[in-house]
């Protein structure tokens, strides 16, 4: 199972309100579970399966399914490392708290939990992040973008490097205690007393695929529903299954592949052939949709 499977699930079987989605799978209180829920079935083909099924289903084809605390959601068995994220506006920025943005995901990292690092004879895999916006107070998926971080996010050196300088900087404080940490920073003894201690924490953000990748696709909040998803012309020759595109069943809505050229996140000056993949449905074949679920 690849990114190819996804995608053609994605379109085949468009689901428009996660809230529906959650009732009838009963597996998910809130928007955000229930959307990384809807992910592990596009890979895995798992939405008319009851549960037994489903955690069968489940474990043929994620080596990993994530914590909260830290990165990825999950790992596709010998394949991409999965990365979740809601936003409530196709303007808002992506929040990933402690941990930097990851170009590729590796098995020395120090930000992945032990039972990730074993979960399978790996060292390092293609990260993908998938990205969906819910209206606010609903949950009514209005958007889902899939992008890699090999063409979202700068090589791990870069975010390293300004996290070490960060680190130093406050290291160099006199006259205070340090212990060590994983973090930027713990700070002992601040105060007179030497009671009082200080936590330095990195919290990392980024923009959005949509405002991201704007000079290669302009998103429309008229559409009912909307798919973007871009895919470098190295990764798209290894996906063997790549050419299931072509037999895609589409029963409503507007499917397109094409070439386009993205900035290289490490030299904004270089660009990268690529695939860009976009389904999009209008407000009325979304509404005749739901209906017809009902």
């Amino acid at each position: 199972m690849n990114i190819i499977d996804a995608i053609m699930r994605l379109v085949e079987n468009p689901v428009t309100d996660l809230k529906e989605y959650k009732i009838g799978s009963n597996r998910a209180n809130n928007a955000g579970a229930a959307l990384e829920e809807y992910v592990k079935d596009l890979f895995a083909g798992s939405f008319d399966l009851d549960d037994a099924d489903r955690v069968k289903k489940l474990n043929e084809v994620f080596s990993y399914l994530g914590s909260n605390a830290s990165p990825p959601d999950a790992m596709l068995k010998g394949g991409d490392a999965i990365e979740v994220k809601k936003i409530e506006s196709p303007g808002s920025a992506l929040a990933l708290n402690s941990s930097y943005p990851k170009h590729t995901l590796k098995q020395t990292s120090t930000m992945i939990t032990d039972a990730c690092r074993k979960a399978e004879d790996w060292e390092e895999k293609d990260m993908l992040y998938i990205v969906g916006v819910v209206q606010k107070g609903t949950k009514n998926l209005k958007k889902v973008s899939m992008v890699y971080g090999l063409d979202y996010c700068a090589s791990e050196e870069c975010y390293l490097g300004l996290k070490n300088r960060i680190k130093e900087g406050v290291e160099s404080i006199q006259n205070v205690g340090f212990e060590e940490t994983a973090e930027l920073g713990h700070i002992n003894r601040v105060d007179p007393l030497g009671i009082t201690y200080m936590r330095v924490r990195g919290m990392w953000g980024i923009d959005n695929p949509w405002k991201a990748f704007n000079y290669v696709f302009k998103t429309n909040n008229e559409n009912g529903f909307e798919f973007m998803c871009i895919i470098n012309e190295e990764k798209w020759k290894k996906l063997d299954n790549r050419e299931k595109l072509n037999t895609i069943n589409i029963q409503q809505g507007s499917f397109d592949i094409k070439d386009v050229e993205v900035k290289d996140p490490d030299n904004a000056a270089k660009l990268r052939r690529a695939k860009l993949i976009t389904y999009i449905m209008t407000k009325e074949e979304v509404q005749k949709r739901k209906k017809k679920s009902k």
